[in-house]
């Protein structure tokens, strides 16, 4: 009997024709679900009968109650190398094997960047005033050149932000727990003293911080205050590093000047949520890795890690 495998949360239904599937054809049938399941009910009666599920990044849990409601399952692979919603623990005391898969920096700096020049020029609101007949020339845009840009965080992401941002004629700082003089040398940065000193002196804030337990929450109403009212925060990493509410409430007051966001705490964003119509935001719906050459090495790597799996050699095996 074929084993099964589900490809779910492909939303937009390019799973199967991004990634060569066919050495998997006559071993593993292949089901793709384009639809988001939004409770754990409904995911553990839709994966009952599957031994296989690949999912996409983080955009659903697989906390150890949905494990134990799937006891089919025996290979879970999720694209990149790290993933904070699956109970790897929990998987292996299943006896499910996790298996990941590379990941470019490329498209999240791209996006970045994308959500930096979009806020600081007016792009949006410009756009859609040109469309719907409005004025012509609404807003005056904030320069780049000669203004500062703060990283938080100088990884492989955070590098090639740095690196647009001193292309752009910008002073570029970065800061994180643990980064070294060394680090933001070679990237041609200086190294903030401290998180206060970035968020205080910069034009524009980014974050590029992976979430862990000292970073979750890293930026509250207090850390907020901090920033310039002319100041603009982007945030393409993790949404539980920037406060929600706190960031919500700094937009809606006018302490900042604007705010790109593309992570949020649920997600997909329910209907109504105040994120959607928060003013002075430029807000895209997790759009940071959905790029096509990412797509092709998430579920042609999937493809490799299944077919791993089936030679008793599972391969980027996380935990």
């Amino acid at each position: 009997m074929r084993l099964r495998c589900a490809v779910i949360d492909d939303y937009q239904n390019v799973a199967t024709t991004v990634a060569d599937w066919s050495p998997l054809d006559g071993r593993v049938e292949v089901v793709p679900f384009t639809g988001h399941f939004g409770s754990e009910d409904e995911l553990a009666a839709a994966l009952a009968d599957f031994d296989i599920v690949v999912t996409l990044r983080e955009r659903v849990p697989f906390p150890a109650s949905l494990l134990g409601r799937l006891p089919r399952l025996r290979l879970l692979v999720a694209s990149g190398m790290r993933n904070s919603v699956i109970d790897l623990a929990a998987a292996r005391a299943a006896g499910v094997t996790v298996c990941g898969t590379e990941s470019s920096s490329a498209p999240p700096a791209e996006l970045t960047w994308a959500l930096l020049l979009g806020l600081a020029r007016g792009i949006v609101e410009e756009g859609n005033s040109l469309r719907a007949g409005g004025p012509w020339q609404s807003t005056v845009g904030a320069d780049l050149e000669g203004r500062r840009l703060g990283l938080l965080g100088l990884g492989r992401i955070g590098g090639r932000v740095a690196r647009v941002g001193l292309a752009f004629g910008m002073e570029v700082r970065a800061w994180s727990r643990n980064l070294t003089a060394e680090r933001a040398a070679e990237v041609g940065v200086r190294r903030a003293s401290s998180k206060e000193e970035l968020l205080a002196e910069n034009d524009f804030v980014s974050v590029h911080l992976a979430l862990s337990e000292r970073t979750r929450g890293l930026l509250g109403a207090a850390e907020l205050a901090l920033l310039k009212p002319t100041a603009y925060l982007v945030n393409t990493s993790r949404a539980a590093i920037v406060d929600q509410d706190a960031l919500l409430a700094a937009l809606r007051e006018g302490r900042i000047a604007g705010a790109g966001v593309d992570v949020f705490d649920t997600e997909p964003l329910p209907a109504g949520h105040p994120m959607r119509t928060a003013p002075r935001l430029l807000a895209t719906p997790h759009l940071g890795y959905v790029s096509r050459a990412n797509y092709a090495r998430y579920y042609g790597q999937a493809v490799e890690d299944v077919l791993a799996y089936l030679a008793g050699e599972p391969v980027r095996v996380l935990g």
